[in-house]
Order: C-alpha cells, then structure tokens, then sequence
C-alpha cells in the first residue's frame, strides 16, 4: 500500500462524520420553530399618573429612524444639585435626585439628566480639541425643557451662564422648579432671586413638627395632601417676596410658633412654603419642603414634585394668578 493509500484510508471516516454532522444540523434547523416575538400585551396605566405604558421601547413616539423604527421622544430634564458654593450639605439632595430620575424613567413622562455641576448651564455649543478639531461634549441648555435645581450658596457660575439660565426661562418658555436651598443660591446674581419671586431668610425654628396648609388644592400636586397636614421639616423664611407677583399654595400655620423669636422677620400667617409663578414666558415652581432624605420617600412628596415638574414642562394647565394674603386667625 502506497502512503497515499494509506493517508486516504485515514481521512475518508473524518469527512463522513463531518458531512453526516452538517446535514444533521440542516434538517433541524429547517424544522425548527420560527423565533418568537415576546408577548405584546395591553399597556398599563403609569402608577405616576403618567401615559399608558406598554413594553420597553413604547411610549410617546414621533417620526421614523433608520429602518422606519419609530423614535421615542420624551421632555427633556436637567436634575440639578450642586453645593460646591459651602454651606451645610444635605444628604437629601441623592435622595431628590434619584427619585425624580426614577419617577421619570418608569412613567415615561420624561427622560432625566443628572448632573452636580454648572457644565450644562450655558447656551454655547460645548466641545473639546482633540486631534486637530472640536468635538461636540455633553449637552447644553438648549437641550432641555425644563430644570430641577436642588444647591445652595455660590455655585460657581459665571455672569454668562446666569444671563443664559435666565433666558432660558424668561425668553425661551422653559420650566424651572426649585427645591428648599435653592434659593439661598447665587445671592450675587438679584436675577436669579427675580425668577425665583424670593430670597432665602433662615428657618428660624429649625427642624420641627409643624402645620402645612394647602391654599389651592386645584393646583396640580396640591390635591395629594389633606388641606391641613403635619410633618416634621426646616420651615423656612422668606425674604424679598410678594403675595401679588406669586401664587401661593402652601402656607405655614404659625399660631403654634414663637413668633417673638428674634430670628422671625415675618408676620403671622406669612410663611410661604411653596408658590408658583410666571417668569416672563417661563413657569417656575418653588418650595421650601425636603430637607430630610426620608421627606423624598413620601408619596405626597414625591407626587408635588413631579406635578410641578410636568406644569414647568407644559404638560398641564394651572391658574398662577396671584391671591391675597389670608387675612391672620
């Protein structure tokens, strides 16, 4: 026998196994069930309150992508919370944070960006040298409709990025909603105390138990809560504001406060705790609640919050036309 012969005697079973293995593969693919597509089935109301939700990927939609794919479009929202500037830091400012973001998320009403610094606050187009050109980084204020701004003190931001927040605001139509430092922020800048419609004056009682009253229940957020409620919080005390350019939803009950405390500036019945306001074509939302992280875990909470982010956003009407001051009891 030639090595020829003998080389081929050793070979010819490797290349019948080999040819019985892939015909063996191309009968059972050609028998198997066609793939499955998960099961599609009738959405669900958003436990927020949101639009229906179906499986991953739906939602609101608009226009076609590569492919005829629809693309989801969503309100776009800034979550910011900074306190880079001093002051005491507030553990609760994560909790705020990651809770809005969540709520978004799941309901669909909107998709959220987290930052804890000034870098998006502009209206020029960002970008970084690299390899001879500019490249396009992050984002910037024109790709939101509306912020969440939880920071205090002197946030280091510059003349230009506040005249660009304010327009924002004032010239674009976007919302911007405040959450209990915030507006002890950028004292430097009187026009950020302009938009917000106050300054911040203390709490002069520290945190304590204390009564809330709800002056407008029809504003949206406002129907969670019981027209009189209590809770333990920093109430806090506001200066450079008026009950004629605001309205007033939230009021403090101060007959069961020291008002002779030498840190209490204001008279009784005038410890406005949230209010909202037109700042040129913008809506604003401000409130003093949520200084303890636990405050964020409410449903009430929670729920005003995400109210006032969808009345900032345009999503829902309210009546902002300022009211008189009750009279005391």
């Amino acid at each position: 026998m030639t090595s020829f012969q003998r080389w081929s005697s050793r070979v010819r079973p490797i290349v019948v196994v080999a040819a019985c293995v892939v015909v063996g593969a191309t009968v059972l693919l050609s028998q198997a069930p066609p793939p499955q597509r998960p099961p599609q089935g009738p959405p669900t109301a958003s436990p927020q309150g949101g639009p229906p939700q179906g499986p991953p990927g739906t939602g609101p939609q608009r226009g076609g992508g590569r492919g005829g794919a629809p693309r989801v479009v969503r309100k776009q929202v800034l979550l910011w919370g900074e306190f880079t500037g001093g002051g005491a830091y507030h553990e609760s400012v994560n909790n705020a944070l990651a809770t809005l973001y969540r709520i978004g998320r799941v309901s669909g009403l909107y998709d959220a960006y987290i930052r804890t610094d000034p870098q998006f606050i502009t209206k020029q187009k960002l970008t970084v040298k690299a390899g001879g050109r500019d490249w396009p980084v992050g984002k910037n204020l024109d790709s939101f409709d509306a912020i969440f701004f939880y920071g205090q003190r002197e946030i280091p931001l510059t003349q230009q990025q506040m005249t660009d927040l304010i327009s924002f605001v004032k010239d674009d139509g976007k919302g911007f909603v405040a959450a209990h430092t915030s507006f002890n922020a950028f004292e430097r800048f009187p026009e950020f105390g302009e938009m917000l419609g106050a300054r911040y004056d203390g709490h002069p009682w520290g945190g304590v138990e204390g009564s809330v009253l709800v002056l407008d229940q029809d504003f949206p957020g406002m129907k969670e809560f019981p027209p009189v409620f209590t809770f333990r919080d920093e109430f806090i005390q506001v200066k450079d504001f008026s009950w004629e350019t605001s309205r007033v939803l939230m009021n403090l009950d101060t007959t069961k406060f020291d008002m002779a405390n030498p840190n209490v500036h204001r008279g009784a019945g005038d410890m406005p705790q949230a209010w909202a306001r037109m700042h040129g074509k913008g809506r604003v939302f401000v409130s003093g609640i949520g200084h303890d992280s636990a405050l964020w875990d409410r449903v009430d909470v929670q729920h005003m919050y995400l109210e006032a982010l969808k009345w900032a956003l345009g999503m829902t009407q309210a009546d902002v036309t300022p009211r008189p001051k009750p009279e005391p009891k």
